[in-house]
């Protein structure tokens, strides 16, 4: 990596009981760049991301944010410092529409392009639709209007692309592709692989409780292990 990390997760630890999710897992995002967190359910993605924005509370670990260490990271301050996060559910108040969002967006951030952010992901149409009145794919789309509009420095994305139609992924990836371009730092959390292989420029694997870097998507192709416990040689193949 030669940009330097505006986001890192360094070294954090979790355990459940006498379960042992994490022993020393580490992510990160870099600006203009999308990286992409692969795992099997389990494996402990979405722990290590809640876990660094402060939602749960980890055994060890700790954030590195935009050149300052966090020992205890809450994310309504990494929110004031640019981050952003999409959580795999829940972000949008069910019974108000997506207009209200963006209007809350507006008068918290002092911006929002809502016209072109609406339109890069087709969610014109549901600017007045009530949340609990979409589809999974509406609210997808929808909750990447908000991103767009926001323009975060970094964007932490848990199972963005799950549970969606090819073209509902095509948007959501398109967004996502276009907030890296314009110098945002993002990292994404899933199981579409082939369309985060697609999406993604940097790829880690979270196994065993600790986290693997495997470069660039082709690298993460040839790598032996992940190929053969994680994609699978038909995969590999395609």
């Amino acid at each position: 990596m030669e940009t330097p990390p505006l986001f890192v997760a360094d070294s954090f630890g979790k355990t459940y009981g006498s379960t042992e999710i994490l022993k020393a897992a580490t992510a990160w995002a870099v600006p203009g760049t999308v990286t992409v967190l692969f795992g099997r359910n389990g494996s402990g993605k979405s722990t290590l991301i809640k876990a660094a924005l402060g939602l749960i509370r980890p055994d060890f670990g700790l954030v590195r944010y935009d050149g300052e260490t966090l020992l205890k990271p809450k994310l309504h301050r990494l929110a004031r410092k640019g981050l952003m996060y999409i959580p795999d559910r829940g972000l949008l108040s069910r019974r108000r529409p997506l207009r209200w969002h963006h209007r809350q967006l507006a008068l918290r951030v002092g911006r929002d392009p809502e016209a072109e952010a609406l339109d890069s992901v087709m969610a014109t149409h549901l600017q007045d639709q009530r949340v609990n009145e979409m589809s999974g794919g509406e609210k997808r789309r929808a909750e990447m209007s908000l991103a767009l509009a926001r323009n975060p420095r970094c964007l932490i994305a848990d199972e963005p692309l799950a549970g969606l139609s090819p073209s509902d992924q095509e948007l959501v990836s398109r967004a996502i592709r276009l907030l890296a371009d314009g110098g945002c730092a993002v990292l994404v959390t899933g199981h579409d692989v082939e369309a985060l292989m697609n999406l993604s420029d940097d790829v880690v694997w979270v196994v065993g409780g600790t986290t693997h870097w495997l470069g660039s998507p082709s690298s993460a192709r040839d790598h032996f292990q992940f190929r053969q416990e994680y994609l699978g040689p038909e995969r590999h193949s395609e």
